[in-house]
């Protein structure tokens, strides 16, 4: 965790306010975010009680808006979700802004997470696709948080929102750029249960959201290419099917999960690469009539508000 504060206390570009929700910690949490609260003026700290569960998903998103809920969001141009296992370059949050204000389409976006190999003891790439911004730290547009509805209290949040930012004319997207790649300390699944749980956790989510069998098993094929190989594909293969089987509910927007299915037969057609660029071609309509319809006179300032949640 303290790699995660002094990492954000080194920022060039510091949150103008930083929200960190304790989410019922019963080890040292309090006392190190009260030694940093009383030294960083922008940093404050929410506390919330010991639920006795971690509760992966919608869990995240509900110590999130514990944080969200003691800013007034009008305030704030930007708005982060940040997790508290990161270790960010020194430049990460003044390079977002950078690239989001030469480009006023992006809705979210991010870096690219990088974890320690437990075996090999190098750094390799989660491998998260460029047309999302990733979960453990998404930077806002407030106005494109504020119009997709904010996230989504279920597993898959953080792919919900991205594919609403498109619905919308905005664009989602992540980089894989030296100066905005950051260390993940809990690699991806890993957080509750290990990372077989994790990975069918993943792929009942993608069942959720509404993905479809043929790209879930194309996209649980590829995964089995990368660590733990062969076993993590396959965790979220049967996760998605589990999850079938048992006719769980489904995300209940069927619009949404229209929208979702087609892109996702254009991306097994064309590649992912080009069906996003030529959706983002034709969801750009769209942004530029809202664009029309709201004043041009707006004024604007660079203040952000980060929420963290530990």
């Amino acid at each position: 965790m303290r790699q995660t504060l002094d990492s954000v206390i080194a920022q060039t570009v510091r949150p103008s306010v930083w929200v960190i929700v304790d989410d019922g910690s019963t080890d040292g949490t309090p006392g190190i975010l009260a030694e940093y609260a009383a030294r960083h003026e922008f940093v404050r700290v929410v506390r919330r009680g010991d639920r006795g569960r971690r509760s992966v998903g919608p869990g995240v998103i509900d110590a999130f808006y514990a944080g969200l809920e003691t800013v007034e969001l009008a305030d704030f141009d930007f708005v982060v979700k940040l997790d508290l296992d990161l270790d960010l370059p020194s430049g990460y949050f003044e390079e977002l802004i950078c690239r989001m204000e030469a480009d006023l389409s992006i809705g979210t976006c991010s870096g690219k997470p990088y974890f320690i190999d437990p075996r090999s003891r190098k750094l390799e790439s989660e491998m998260c696709g460029d047309e999302m911004s990733v979960g453990m730290t998404k930077f806002y547009r407030r106005e494109c948080f504020e119009q997709i509805g904010g996230f989504v209290r279920e597993v898959m949040w953080d792919g919900i929102d991205c594919h609403r930012c498109r619905m919308l004319g905005w664009k989602a997207c992540s980089w894989d750029d030296p100066e905005l790649r950051f260390i993940h300390l809990r690699p991806m699944g890993t957080s509750d249960k290990g990372w077989w749980t994790g990975r069918m956790r993943h792929g009942a989510g993608q069942y959720f959201m509404g993905t479809g069998l043929a790209y879930m098993t194309i996209s649980a094929l590829y995964r089995m290419t990368r660590p733990p190989r062969v076993l993590g594909g396959l965790a979220m293969w049967w996760g998605y099917v589990k999850a079938m089987l048992q006719r769980r509910p489904r995300y209940d927007d069927l619009e949404f999960r229209r929208f979702l299915r087609g892109y996702q037969w254009q991306c097994l057609f064309k590649g992912k690469r080009r069906a996003t660029q030529e959706l983002d071609e034709r969801q750009a309509a769209v942004f530029e009539q809202r664009m029309k319809a709201q004043s041009a006179s707006s004024s604007r300032v660079t203040r952000g508000a980060a929420v963290a949640a530990g």
